[in-house]
């Protein structure tokens, strides 16, 4: 049987929609909204009748009749620690979104305005491995001390199409593979995924794993403390340095990853250096999850999101990691076919669709 479905993407200042015809996409759009327009708006719930007046609108001018999908399926917003896989969207998930309980998000009104357009035409709303894909282990989940536990926040959604793709490529089943999936992009999450769940993650948001072209990543607690205490920066100017104004930003001035691999192919040393120093990063979180997390039992390591593009800096971090596993290279990212792949699985009943509590 063929379905037909709606995929809603909110970013902050855009959202993406495309329309599948199974895995076949029709039509894709990246609806900009101005700083102006979002900004009339006291909290990020209140853009739900904004957003979907534009997605309407542009379905409309495509010629798209909304009564003929089969389902909405939305990005997943910041929600508790879920298991990966597809949700049905309900009160209690819409509560949290809505309300914000576990943070506000541009992905948090992928659920609410799949679930808007959902009811109006009569079908179900679903979200897929959202951030919060929380399959950690318990001994993963100690830091050190016991108020700062390890948190699993990472690309689930890439990282987990990507691993069942990879899975296809080389004839096996996901779940009876150990993978290590690494993703580059102003994030950077390497996951352990071991036999279908990803047992070990670093938190790719916020002071965890490597250095990315915008965030700081894991920084030596004690120096972090006495530049809190020192009275020269403010809870924002920290929280920048963590994400926003971290990696690539401090050492080089730019995130364009693009620009510091024209630079490096250039010959600037100095920009290798930092560009370097990413790659080694990297590389030692792979060989940390692959001693502890898989006991070197690793059938491959994939590389994937928008930096795998760059053949430099994949072949560098290859260098290091070679020996453990075969190193394989997906670039990009695709968000959409990811949601509508996780929404074809349930309605052709090959994946259950869980309840969010």
């Amino acid at each position: 049987m063929s379905y037909k479905l709606l995929i809603i993407n909110p970013g902050s200042t855009s959202t993406k929609i495309a329309v599948f015809k199974d895995e076949e996409q029709l039509f894709k759009k990246n609806i900009k909204h101005s700083v102006e327009e979002i900004s009339k708006f006291d909290r990020i719930p209140d853009q739900l009748p904004y957003r979907k007046e534009m997605i309407l609108n542009e379905l409309k001018a495509e010629g798209c009749d909304i009564k003929e999908f089969d389902a909405v399926i939305g990005r997943g917003g910041l929600m508790h620690p879920l298991t990966s896989g597809v949700y049905e969207v309900n009160a209690a998930m819409l509560r949290d979104l809505s309300e914000g309980n576990y943070g506000e998000h541009a992905s948090n009104l992928g659920g609410i305005i799949a679930n808007d357009i959902a009811k109006e035409i009569g079908v179900k709303a679903y979200i897929a491995d959202p951030v919060v894909v929380d399959e950690m282990e318990e001994v993963a989940r100690y830091s050190g001390h016991p108020l700062f536990p390890r948190i699993s926040i990472f690309h689930a959604l890439n990282q987990k199409m990507i691993a069942r793709q990879h899975a296809k490529v080389v004839g096996k089943k996901y779940e009876d593979l150990n993978l290590i999936g690494v993703h580059l992009g102003g994030g950077i999450s390497v996951g352990a995924h071991k036999h279908g769940r990803v047992v070990d993650v670093n938190n790719a948001l916020n002071g965890d794993g490597p250095f990315t072209p915008e965030r700081s990543g894991a920084l030596p607690a004690g120096p972090l403390m006495k530049a809190c205490f020192s009275g020269k920066y403010s809870k924002k100017d920290v929280d920048l340095m963590l994400k926003g104004q971290g990696g690539f930003v401090a050492y080089l001035g730019t995130n364009d990853a693009l620009t510091v691999e024209k630079e490096v192919r250039a010959g600037n040393k100095e920009w290798e250096k930092v560009y370097r120093a990413m790659a080694y990063q990297v590389a030692k979180e792979i060989g940390g999850l692959a001693a502890a997390a898989l006991d070197m039992d690793v059938d491959g390591i994939f590389i994937t999101g928008g930096m795998a593009y760059d053949k430099l800096f994949c072949s560098i971090v290859e260098e290091h990691v070679s020996k453990i596993a075969k190193v394989y290279v997906y670039p990009g990212e695709d968000e959409m076919l990811a949601l509508a792949l996780n929404g074809i699985m349930v309605l052709n009943g090959e994946a259950e669709n869980k309840v969010y509590e």
